[in-house]
């Protein structure tokens, strides 16, 4: 199934491949604060419209993820970076796909915070 996604103002678009019942939800300082809603996809699932150049990234603690985001509405729909197995990957905020239920969606808590 594909989910398309965005930021806020749209000017970060994407689609991603998969199918999801559930999202994680960190409690590291980072995901706390933005209220991320996590699904983890290999990243060639993972298909961005935008350009490179048209979006921001930031990275902290361990640099392991690259979260990327607007620089115009600072919403951050995704983040890159490289899985526990050494795959690459994406992490989607789920709170940025089109048509979820997020009342519907099983959270997953994970402890990021003593990581």
């Amino acid at each position: 199934m594909s989910h398309h996604g965005s930021c806020h103002c749209g000017r970060i678009g994407f689609d991603v491949e998969g199918e999801f019942d559930a999202a994680m939800e960190c409690n590291c300082s980072h995901c706390s604060r933005k209220g991320y809603l996590l699904w983890f996809v290999p990243r060639e699932h993972l298909r961005v419209s935008t350009p490179e150049a048209d979006m921001a990234s930031y990275r902290f603690n361990k640099h392991a993820i690259d979260h990327r985001f607007c620089p115009h509405c600072g919403c951050a729909p995704f983040g890159i970076g490289t899985g526990p197995d050494g795959k690459a990957m994406a992490a989607i905020n789920v709170r940025c796909l089109d048509d979820v239920a997020l009342d519907a969606l099983r959270r997953v808590p994970f402890d990021g915070r003593s990581r």
